[in-house]
């Protein structure tokens, strides 16, 4: 198959073009590089069946030769980005999703938009099923995130229903892993960072709050799966990918400044607004739909995790 990735060379988009290159696909990765990065994909260059193009894709996008799927993952996605580029988030949610959406009924090919657990916004249900609404304020310094997947996944549904088109929508959980970018604002990089660093681990509020974290290789394979998956109707609605394992964030800064021997103490600071005080997802449709569920605990996920950071950051003998 021939696939274009949005936002493929980010921290998820890089590791799809490696999955799919994988599995013997070619794939065409468009990325603007305000989040992403060369160095994700620089191993690619020059794969006869990988290509990059960079480009906005809230601008008109013209491909010449056909295409079997498009995979819009496109977007700032950790807080640090989304605050920092609120406009951009915004008009790659809406323009973005607007013209990947016509590329892809233009190539009569199949859909996939990368969403987020942050639909669900700051929930009163827990864990979150897909058929929770959600609790999200849509002015608030995070709505620009929340609302710009909310109203992706509303044109999604909208394409599929009015011109047909085989559209898919996955609920990415917060995932970690290798090629993450240090101090992006996500907790598990930061912590790593700083654990590393010899820094104080930054948490806010109490630490109380909970996360669900999925290590980079199930989100993907999830996510493939989601893709390539054929079945009824319920196929084309919102499915959560996530690991569904609840962890208070405080216990993730003792189990990182662990793994890295690190003597950092921890400091707390003021909870951002709207920041979600629960995050766990009920993955009963991904177990029914795919067949998919989560493999790498938590231990050995960090651990890889720690290894990768090691080597990017050059950290200091003593701590390897």
């Amino acid at each position: 198959m021939r696939i274009v990735i949005t936002g493929g060379a980010g921290f998820l988009g890089s590791h799809l073009c490696d999955r799919l290159l994988g599995m013997g696909h070619h794939v065409l990765c468009l990325d603007n590089l305000i989040t992403g990065s060369v160095d994700n994909i620089s191993h690619l260059m020059g794969h006869e069946r990988f290509r990059f193009v960079k480009h906005d894709v809230t601008e008109y996008i013209f491909i010449g030769e056909p295409i079997d799927a498009v995979m819009h993952f496109a977007s700032p996605a950790s807080p640090r980005d989304y605050l920092e580029f609120p406009i951009q988030t915004l008009k790659v949610g809406a323009l973005g999703t607007h013209k990947t959406l016509g590329l892809a009924r233009a190539k009569r090919c199949r859909f996939l938009l990368a969403s987020t657990s942050e639909t669900y916004g700051d929930p009163l249900v827990n864990p979150q099923p897909e058929t929770y609404w959600g609790n999200v304020n849509p002015i608030g310094l995070r709505g620009v995130y929340d609302e710009a997947k909310r109203f992706a996944e509303a044109m999604v549904m909208a394409y599929h229903r009015y011109h047909g088109i085989d559209t898919r929508i996955v609920r990415i959980f917060n995932t970690y892993g290798p090629r993450m970018r240090p101090h992006d604002g996500r907790v598990v990089s930061n912590f790593i960072t700083q654990a590393l660093r010899g820094e104080p681990l930054t948490v806010y509020g109490t630490g109380e709050q909970t996360r669900s974290f999925c290590y980079v290789d199930d989100e993907i394979e999830g996510i493939v799966r989601l893709l390539f998956a054929a079945g009824s109707e319920e196929i084309h609605h919102p499915v959560n990918i996530g690991n569904p394992q609840e962890v208070k964030v405080i216990e993730i800064a003792r189990r990182i400044i662990e793994l890295t021997q690190s003597g950092s103490p921890v400091v707390h600071k003021k909870l951002p607004e709207d920041d979600p005080k629960v995050r766990r997802p009920d993955i009963a449709r991904a177990v029914g739909l795919l067949g998919w569920k989560p493999t790498v605990g938590l231990e050995e996920g960090l651990q890889r995790t720690v290894a990768h950071f090691r080597r990017s950051l050059g950290s200091p003998a003593t701590l390897e």
